[in-house]
Parts: C-alpha cells; structure tokens; sequence
C-alpha cells in the first residue's frame, strides 16, 4: 500500500471486486473517476479490491493520483482491517451486490459511524430479468429472482443506494419504497469532435467482452445487420474492438468484418471511424461505450436498451432502431448524410456536457454528501 493522503473534509473508503481498470471497461472509468473526484473535493480516498490483488499498473495508476491503496501481501483479514481501521471513514462506498454483500455484518460491527453507499454500478436483477424475457427462459427467470432478492437486501441494508439511470431509480422506488436512491451515472471527459465527416470511414463497436450483452449484441449485429448494410456499403469495414473475445467473436472476422480485440487506444477510432454502433439487445444501467462516443462527436446508431438513461432522443443525439432491417437503414443513413451527422455529432457533445461530465458527477456527488449529512 502507499499512504498518500492529507485529511480534510474526511475519509472514504471504496470496495470493489478488481482493482478498476479504465483501458478495458466503462465501469472501470467510472470508479476511478469518482474516487479522483472525491479526492478533488478535499475527501482522503482509500480503495481495496474484494480479490485482494496488486494489479501492477492499475494499482500505480491510483497511487499516483493520491488514493491509498490497499492490497496483498499489506491487506490479509478484511475483518481485521475493519477492527483496526474502519472508525476511520466517513463514507464507505461498495460496489456490486454480490461484493457488498459480504461487508455488512463487519460495516454494522466496526464502522458504527460510517455512512454506507451502495453503488449498484447497474441494477444487476434488472438485466437478468430482461435478458430471461429476451430468451424465454424459466431457469433465467429463477436466477433473476434470486438475484434481485440479494440486492435488495444490500439497498435495504444501506444508508444511500447508486444507481446510473432514472429508469433504475423508479424501478427502486417501486421495489424498495423508502430507501434513499441517488442517480449517479457515467463519467467522461469531453474531447469533442476531431476529424470532419469527409476525413472518416468505417463503423465500429466497442465492448468488454466478459460483459454478456455484448456477446449478444455483435453476433445479431454481424449476423443479421451487418450483411443488409455492407451489401449496400461494400467498401465500408465494421471494426470490433474489445479485450476477453471468446472464439465465437473472433470467428465473426471476414466479410468486411474486422476483429481487433483489445487495443492500446481508442482515439484512431473514435476519431477515424464516421460511426459507431450499440446493437445491444437487453441490459442495464448506461452504456458507457455510448457516452464515449458521444463525447468524441461521434455519431451513433444504437437500440433502445442501449439509449436507456441517455437523456437523448432519436434523430437528436443519435438513430435510434430495434429490429435488424431498420437497424441497418439508420446505419446506411447516417454513413451518407453528412447534415445528419454534423447535428447528431454536435447535440452528442453537449448531451455529455451537460448529464455525463465530471462537473455533472461533482454536483450529484455533493448532493449525495449534503443529503447523508443532515440524516
């Protein structure tokens, strides 16, 4: 560990189940974004993985920026460092329902007088409940029932509940009435628009492929829309980017289609491709790979799981469209008009500014703050 903080404001604690790691997954952009964040306001910041593991430079990456870190061979018994440390914090931020889970009991003996943030990342039942409706499956259905028991016990058990969307905000009121639920979604920086429609070419997805719905997503993608679009756009190339392809994703490659996996940097693509695409077909939460996009001016065509907690509108911030054949005709669409997609691009930018940027999550983490502060 490296100690590296001066206390001001107070101390928080964040628990996950990895150490994040930006370069591969939205979730992980969000964490460390609002652990920088709280760090600005003035809060000492200490983080552990539920894993225990040194994560190399990811670990670095935290330390560097003023956040204790806590992990092996310093951080053995979670119970002893709980007896040892936990009147320390303030706040202690957990996230993931099957993480936060397993700290309640020692949250209720050793840190009387912390105040404990649930933060669901995306509401877990949520997503397995639409992703059972989507394959019509009992056994999904069951798992999902199951899950949404264990997270709202965690809600139940917590002085304030995260979640990304107002969609998963309403879905809490109806099923936890009287839990305090804050909405505190994605965070991005916004770089804007680079290169001019004329200067681009090709579409891309980006996607973790550990996440299932984006399996999913790019086998429907290239196996019903993408035929239907590159018949009419032969020359154009659909690039899938992500780390953790399985093999049925890597075998999507040919025809137009190029597989490649995790790369250094998104930048050549959100820069050189004139779109990208969000074929989700269920899931949670919002979508990170979207509000990236956005903030870059890149215009996108994505369904209506993939817009959920946009604060966007078909034909405003992006094309919106759920069955392959439209899909495939907002995508043709969009490659060719450039008026269209000068206003998508420019109306993607200041939806980013305004609901996804770091002056955004600062105001609703200060709300969360001042809210906890007065119970």
């Amino acid at each position: 560990r490296k100690a590296c903080f001066n206390r001001n404001k107070g101390q928080i604690l964040f628990i996950d189940a990895r150490t994040p790691e930006p370069d591969r997954d939205s979730g992980s952009v969000r964490l460390s974004s609002l652990m920088r964040i709280c760090k600005e306001m003035g809060y000492a910041v200490s983080f552990f993985a539920d894993n225990h593991v040194y994560a190399g430079r990811y670990t670095r990456d935290l330390q560097r920026s003023g956040i204790e870190v806590y992990c092996d061979p310093w951080l053995d018994s979670f119970s002893e460092f709980f007896r040892g440390r936990g009147f320390e914090y303030d706040y202690i931020f957990i996230s993931r329902h099957y993480v936060a889970i397993n700290y309640i009991h020692m949250l209720r003996r050793y840190c009387p007088n912390s105040r404990f943030i649930f933060d669901t990342v995306d509401l877990h039942y949520l997503r397995e409940r639409r992703l059972a409706e989507l394959e019509g499956s009992r056994s999904l259905k069951i798992a999902a029932r199951q899950t949404r028991r264990s997270e709202l016990s965690v809600v139940k058990a917590a002085d304030a509940t995260l979640v990304v969307s107002t969609v998963e905000k309403e879905v809490l009121t109806e099923d936890a009435p009287g839990s305090e639920v804050h909405v505190l979604s994605n965070i991005h920086r916004v770089p804007g628009r680079d290169k001019a429609f004329s200067d681009r070419e090709d579409i891309c997805f980006v996607g973790r492929y550990k996440h299932p719905p984006n399996i999913d997503a790019v086998k429907w993608f290239v196996n019903e829309v993408w035929p239907l679009v590159h018949e009419q756009l032969p020359d154009m190339k659909l690039h899938l980017i992500g780390s953790d392809a399985p093999k049925q994703i890597k075998a999507l490659a040919g025809n137009g289609v190029v597989f490649h996996g995790y790369v250094e940097s998104l930048e050549p693509f959100l820069n050189g491709c004139r779109l990208a695409v969000a074929p989700l077909r269920y899931g949670a939460g919002v979508k990170g790979k979207v509000n990236m996009s956005m903030a870059h001016g890149q215009p996108m065509v994505i369904t209506s799981a993939a817009a959920e907690g946009l604060f966007g509108e078909h034909e405003k911030e992006f094309l919106l469209a759920d069955e392959a054949e439209s899909f495939a005709r907002e995508v043709i669409r969009l490659y060719q008009d450039e008026a269209l997609w000068n206003r998508v691009s420019d109306a993607s930018i200041k939806n980013v500014q305004e609901h996804f940027s770091v002056a955004a999550a600062r105001d609703n983490l200060d709300a969360l703050f001042k809210s906890l502060d007065k119970k």
